[in-house]
């Protein structure tokens, strides 16, 4: 039985793909040791209002090169502000109202944490608790790193002994299968195409949403819109498509 991994930056309150990829690899690295990019999806993530898809940013100092496990937050009143947003957009969701309370706690109980990498993970383990994802999350600190950009892909594949490296799609554009081949290592893809729509509000609908418009909107039954879960339903085989 071959390992699949996964290697990627943690996002704030990411989208449904995110979990799906985490869903559908034996560990998920997460790769905070990388360079923080501004305007990306580090510090920030969509939710739906009445008013069209709007962000929620989490203030951050910035300085040239510095990583994003060293990225810290510039304002502590972020969270109980972006809570007050998502109960201003959401309350009139179908399952607002049970999870309310955990996420609630959660944006109260981050207002002394100053470190963005910490943030993130602690939503990204809230979510998997609720939707039912139990793939083991690990760091790249955690784990020697080689120098250069893939050549470090493929030496965190070889430490976590696995034989399959599954990648989100934007990286067909750099990455190269020999490297991976080379080493004995598969290199496929996520297909983010074809989810199903879902109840959600303030249409028309938008897949690339925050995940937490999922779960107040499909509340238990969200984890069958990831396709990883439907696949498993379905006693398929999960598969990387290109």
């Amino acid at each position: 039985m071959g390992k699949r991994i996964a290697i990627l930056q943690s996002n704030y309150i990411p989208w449904k793909g995110y979990f799906d990829l985490i869903n559908s690899v034996d560990e998920f690295i997460l790769y905070d040791t990388a360079q923080f990019t501004k305007n990306d999806w580090r510090n920030r993530n969509r939710i739906k209002t009445p008013r069209g898809v709007s962000w929620l940013t989490i203030p951050v100092c910035h300085n040239f090169g510095q990583t994003i496990q060293e990225t810290k937050v510039s304002d502590p009143a972020w969270g109980p502000k972006h809570w007050s947003t998502l109960r201003q957009n959401y309350s009139d969701a179908p399952h607002f109202k049970p999870y309310a309370p955990l996420f609630e706690s959660l944006y109260r109980g981050v207002v002394g944490e100053e470190y963005l990498s910490a943030i993130n993970y602690r939503f990204m383990r809230l979510v998997c608790e609720i939707i039912g994802i139990d793939t083991p999350i690990s760091w790249s600190r955690d784990y020697s790193l080689a120098d250069g950009k893939i050549e470090r892909l493929v030496e965190l594949c070889r430490q976590t002994g696995a034989d399959e490296y599954l990648s989100g799609p934007a990286a067909q554009d750099y990455l190269k299968e020999e490297s991976f081949s080379d080493a004995g290592i598969t290199l496929t893809y996520m297909d983010y195409s074809g989810y199903p729509e879902y109840r959600q509000l303030y249409p028309p609908f938008e897949h690339r949403v925050s995940i937490l418009d999922l779960i107040f909107n499909e509340g238990p039954d969200a984890r069958g819109y990831l396709k990883s879960f439907a696949q498993r339903s379905a006693g398929s085989p999960l598969e990387g498509g290109a």
